[in-house]
C-alpha cells in the first residue's frame, strides 16, 4: 500500500484506524463517564438514606417515652387520720350568788384548787337576815294564836257533850283552829325559805377543780338577778379529766367506736404524746359537715394539760376496704375521669380509671380499679394513650409511705 493510501485513513486530528473503531472508542468514553456519574450520584445519595433512616431510627426511639414504673403498696389494716381538737374541762361551771348583798370576803382566787363544797366567799345579807327575824316572830305569833285556838277547839268539844254550846258554836271553833294551824305552817315555810336564802351568804364549790375566773371582790353589791342581769362571781372547772371533742369524717365513722385509743400531740410538748379514749360519739352524721362527733377523754391527774390548749389527735381506725397506696404523681387528670397509667407484659401502656380513698399529701389511696400484680408508671406523660409503646427505665417496689398513711383534715 502506498503512502497517500497509508495517510487517507488517518484522522483529520490526527487519528488513526478504521471509522468503526473509533466510533466504539466514543461510546466507551461515554459509558465511563456515564459510570463515573452514577458513582459519583450514588456516593451522594447512599449516605444521605443512611442518614434519613438513622434520624427517623433516633426520631421513633425518642418517640417512645421513657417511664418510671411502681409497685401498688398495700395499705395498713388500720389508718391514723390526724384531727384537730380543743381541750376542754370534764365540768365546766360559773358560780352566780342566789342573794343579794355586799360580799363579805373571798378565799380562793384564780388558779386556786378548790373541793367540793369548800367555802369560796361570804356575803353580807342585812335585808335577809331582817326578813328572817320578822318571819320567826310571825311564826311564834302563828304558834300562840294555834295554842290557843287548840284550847278553845278542845274546850268547845267537851261542852258540846253536856249540850252546854250549840253544834254551831263547836264548828266554828274548829275552823278557827284549822286555820291556825295552817298560819303555823306557812310562817314556818317562810321561816326555812329566807334561812335557806340566808345559807347563800355562803358560796361553796360545787365540785373539785381549779379557779378559772374570780370577778368579784370585798365590798361589791352582789345581785342574785332578780331584776337586773346576774354577776358571775367565779368560774371553776374539773381538770382531773380533760375532753376533747373531734369532728370524725364520714367515711371513717363506723370505725369510730367507743374503747377506741387516741393520742394527743401539742406543741409545747414537742416529741411527746398524751394516751386519751374514745368514750362516746353522738350517734348521728352532722348533715353540714358530714362528720361524726365523738368525744375523748384524756387522764389530767398531774395538771399538765391545760384547758383551751389545741391539740392534734391521732385517731387509729381499722379498715374495713382494702386499700392501696400510691405516689400522687401517679395520678391522670383528664375529662375521662381520674385515671393511671400502667404497663403491661408488651410494654405497651394501659390507662385505667381508678377511685381514691384519702389524700396523704405524697400519696394516695386507691379504693378500686387496681390490682397489686400492676406495673404503674409514676410520671405518666400527658399524651400517654392505651396502647402506646413505653421504654421503663426505673422501678421501685413500692412508693415512699409511710405503712399507715396518715389522713390530716
Amino acid at each position: 500500500m502506498s503512502d497517500s493510501q497509508d495517510n487517507a485513513y488517518r484522522a483529520p486530528g490526527g487519528e488513526s484506524g478504521p471509522p468503526g473503531a473509533r466510533h466504539r472508542r466514543g461510546w466507551l468514553g461515554l459509558v465511563v463517564a456515564l459510570l463515573v456519574i452514577a458513582l459519583v450520584v450514588i456516593a451522594g445519595i447512599v449516605p444521605r438514606r443512611r442518614a434519613r433512616a438513622e434520624l427517623a431510627n433516633q426520631t421513633n426511639q425518642l418517640a417512645v417515652p421513657n417511664v418510671a414504673v411502681v409497685k401498688p403498696q398495700a395499705g395498713a389494716p388500720q389508718t391514723e387520720i390526724i384531727l384537730p381538737g380543743n381541750l376542754q374541762a370534764y365540768s365546766d361551771s360559773p358560780i352566780y350568788a342566789r342573794t343579794n348583798g355586799y360580799l363579805k370576803k373571798w378565799y380562793v382566787d384564780i388558779g386556786g384548787r378548790a373541793k367540793a363544797g369548800q367555802l369560796l366567799a361570804e356575803i353580807e345579807t342585812p335585808e335577809v337576815d331582817q326578813q328572817l327575824d320578822q318571819a320567826r316572830a310571825d311564826l311564834n305569833t302563828a304558834r300562840a294564836n294555834y295554842d290557843l285556838s287548840k284550847i278553845t277547839q278542845e274546850r268547845y268539844a267537851d261542852l258540846l257533850k253536856t249540850d252546854s254550846v250549840s253544834k254551831q258554836d263547836v264548828d266554828n271553833a274548829n275552823g278557827d283552829f284549822e286555820a291556825k294551824k295552817a298560819m303555823v305552817a306557812s310562817a314556818d315555810s317562810n321561816v326555812r325559805r329566807l334561812e335557806e336564802l340566808q345559807s347563800f351568804e355562803k358560796v361553796y364549790a360545787p365540785f373539785d377543780g381549779v379557779i378559772t375566773a374570780r370577778n368579784t371582790d370585798i365590798g361589791h353589791l352582789i345581785n342574785s338577778g332578780a331584776g337586773s342581769p346576774a354577776t358571775e362571781l367565779f368560774h371553776i372547772a374539773a381538770i382531773q379529766t380533760l375532753r376533747v371533742y373531734i369532728n370524725v369524717p364520714q367515711d371513717y365513722s363506723q370505725s369510730a367506736k367507743p374503747g377506741l385509743k387516741a393520742d394527743l400531740e401539742f406543741q409545747e410538748f414537742p416529741g411527746r404524746r398524751f394516751q386519751g379514749t374514745l368514750v362516746r360519739t353522738a350517734q348521728a352524721i352532722d348533715v353540714a359537715s358530714r362528720t361524726l362527733l365523738v368525744e375523748v377523754d384524756v387522764d389530767n391527774r398531774n395538771g399538765e394539760l391545760l384547758p383551751g390548749a389545741y391539740a392534734q389527735v391521732h385517731l387509729k381506725v381499722p379498715t374495713s376496704v382494702r386499700t392501696l397506696i400510691l405516689p400522687v404523681s401517679a395520678l391522670i387528670f383528664r375529662s375521662q375521669g381520674l385515671q393511671v397509667g400502667t404497663v403491661d407484659k408488651n410494654n405497651r401502656a394501659v390507662l385505667k380509671p381508678v377511685t381514691l380513698g384519702h389524700d396523704m399529701g405524697s400519696t394516695v389511696e386507691v379504693v378500686s380499679g387496681l390490682s397489686p400484680d400492676d406495673t404503674v408508671m409514676t410520671n405518666p406523660p400527658d399524651s400517654l394513650i392505651t396502647g402506646e409503646e413505653v421504654r421503663i427505665v426505673s422501678a421501685t417496689a413500692a412508693p415512699a409511705s409511710n405503712p399507715a398513711p396518715n389522713a390530716e383534715y
